[in-house]
């Protein structure tokens, strides 16, 4: 996710920018820029790569006495990272920069080339201030500045400067962090996207609600909601830095199954337009006269697959298969010539998802990547690509980076059910609901917390589940293998006699997943006989099941994805409640790498 820092003020302004955008490099970006107002002139640099990249830059900048200035990390989401996409974005005589994405900014392009402005960039973000501009030229700054805002569609937290009124940042928050700062009674004001940047420089804060907007200059601080000036609530700040980092969570890991409500959203921006999906990135030439998919990952990426493979079947009425990619780089495998080779991977650098993409492009066919990180090698490589917008992922054991490529998956099968005209009116309607089903409830996470001290022994644990929610029960699996270090096994339900159910017994533990709307009778026929045998049984179910010994209640949702997403949630959880109860380092389990580059 994209970092911001602001700061007005009489201090050295570059050097707070610089540290401030360093505290936040723990969020990932791909580019960075800065801007500074003084004595009403505007400067401004850019930077691809690194922040000592910006830094170098501005190695001869000096910033000291009163003025403005605004920063930006850049992950990608609109647009190549390349200096011309990375923040502030110019107008004539103003800047800004955004996190978040603006729904909307296509049809907002249009209106404004229109009149006669031109952009320069890829990003949804440069709208804002040719908007801004629109209107400036009539009105005052901050009237401008609210009929823009009131314009915007999607999420984001803005920071904008104009030499019309070169004294005054104007801040707008919507679904996106943004915090002010302030330090005792002094007349300077800071901002920035998470804690982490004002700890140690101010000891008070005011976290920004949605639909917050307003202005600060060297007098005052205004913050509005629905056209009325409400009073800022400045609290204590705490000092500790990991601590801000982490937003107040214990781990990294736990801030990101948090986290699965924002992206979620982030996800569904721009593609999710009325009834339809659309994804701009996609050349729909490339598709046509595919008649088979191939998805190609490995680890969690793969158990994402395999849920993307059910649904483009089930949706979009096309034969699928899913390779795992160290096997498939080995096996001379054959890729018909009408297929569409779709790899994924949460870093873009997986070695062995790589060489398989290689592989097909060297056979001719066509190629997606679905990959969180824009400019890596994969979607480099790859015919078209489609980022899932995560973010980074700070924790090992991937959450919120899977929770996107499933849903990225589904909004292809329905995009390519679409295409050949087939009615999705009930999945668009599921899809829109993610972003409020993956959100964690304090009691839900309270009683996994008191459920998770049954699980931290025994000989081993089943997760089972059927159609998709089988691959779901292989990352409920490998979620608890990775950070707990106890054996667990992912099974379709019906396997269990299979040969499995030989281990059954009261130190044998299955989690059960038996949704509403998926195979729910032939599930419980299943745990059942599990039961039977004595194993040691936690349903997940929107229905009551008397044979378990632990339960948690599901909502009762129309839809088997929905429920899919939810249950998603819970296995995170448990994995994550069971380390922590085990005194594990939840975020940087044993033997593991973020990112596996090497075979």
């Amino acid at each position: 996710m994209c970092g911001i820092v602001g700061y007005i003020g009489t201090k050295e302004k570059k050097k707070i920018i610089l540290e401030g955008l360093k505290e936040l490099e723990y969020r990932g970006y791909d580019s960075a820029g800065i801007a500074v107002m003084k004595d009403g002139e505007l400067d401004f640099f850019k930077a691809v790569g690194k922040l000592e990249n910006l830094a170098n830059k501005t190695a001869n900048f000096n910033s000291d006495g009163f003025g403005l200035a605004i920063g930006h990390t850049r992950w990608a989401t609109h647009g190549k990272p390349t200096e011309i996409n990375a923040h502030p974005h110019l107008g004539q005589y103003s800047c800004v920069i955004h996190n978040g994405i603006i729904e909307n900014y296509q049809e907002l392009k249009i209106k404004l080339t229109q009149e006669g402005m031109n952009f320069l960039s890829q990003t949804d973000t440069e709208v804002i201030v040719h908007l801004f501009e629109y209107y400036a030229s009539n009105l005052e700054p901050f009237e401008a500045f609210k009929k823009t805002i009131a314009e915007l569609k999607g999420a984001f937290a803005i920071l904008l400067v104009s030499k019309k009124d070169p004294n005054t940042i104007y801040f707008a928050k919507n679904a996106v962090p943004l915090i002010i700062g302030k330090n005792g009674d002094e007349n300077e004001y800071y901002f920035a996207s998470s804690d982490a940047p004002l700890v140690s420089l101010v000891d008070k804060v005011a976290y920004l609600e949605d639909g917050d907007y307003g202005y600060v200059n060297l007098n005052e601080c205004k913050i509005h909601h629905d056209q009325a000036c409400i009073q800022p609530t400045f609290i204590a700040l705490s000092q500790d830095k990991s601590y801000a980092q982490k937003d107040g969570y214990r781990f990294f890991m736990e801030k990101e199954i948090y986290e699965q409500s924002r992206v979620l959203g982030e996800v569904l921006m721009g593609r999710l337009q009325g009834e339809q999906i659309v994804f701009e990135d996609i050349d729909e030439t490339l598709l046509q006269n595919i008649d088979e998919i191939t998805l190609c990952a490995c680890g969690t990426s793969y158990h994402a697959a395999l849920s993307g493979a059910y649904l483009l079947e089930r949706l979009a009425k096309i034969k699928t298969k899913v390779e795992v990619a160290s096997e498939f780089r080995y096996r001379e495998a054959i890729i018909g010539k009408n297929t569409l080779f779709i790899v994924i991977s949460q870093s873009g650098e997986t070695a062995d998802t790589l060489e398989a993409l290689k592989i097909a492009k060297a056979q001719g066919v066509k190629t997606l990547a679905i990959c969180n990180v824009d400019n890596s090698n994969i979607v480099r490589l790859a015919d078209i690509s489609l980022l899932t917008r995560a973010g980074i992922e700070k924790g090992v054991a991937s959450t919120k980076a899977f929770a996107t490529q499933v849903a990225t998956l589904w909004m292809l099968a329905i995009y390519l059910a679409q295409k050949a005209n087939l009615d999705m009116s009930k999945e668009i309607k599921a899809l829109r609901s993610l972003p409020s089903i993956v959100k964690v409830e304090q009691n839900l996470h309270e009683k996994v917390h008191r459920i998770s001290k049954r699980y931290l022994h025994g000989h081993g644990f089943f997760f089972i589940g059927r159609d998709v929610f089988y691959p779901l029960a292989l990352e409920g699996a490998l979620k608890l293998k990775e950070i707990s270090y106890l054996h667990a096994e992912g099974y379709p339900a019906g396997e269990m006699k299979h040969g499995p159910i030989a281990l059954a017994d009261s130190e044998l533990f299955t989690v059960a997943l038996m949704p509403q709307n998926c195979l729910y009778e032939k599930t419980k026929s299943n745990v059942e006989e599990l039961a039977a045998r004595d194993s040691t049984l936690l349903a997940i179910s929107p229905f009551d099941f008397d044979l378990s010994d632990d339960f948690i209640r599901t909502s009762k949702q129309e839809h088997y994805m929905c429920e899919f997403f939810e249950m998603m949630v819970i296995l995170q959880l448990l994995a994550l409640e069971v380390s922590i109860r085990l005194g594990n380092d939840v975020d940087m389990p044993r033997n593991l790498a973020k990112s596996v580059t090497v075979e």
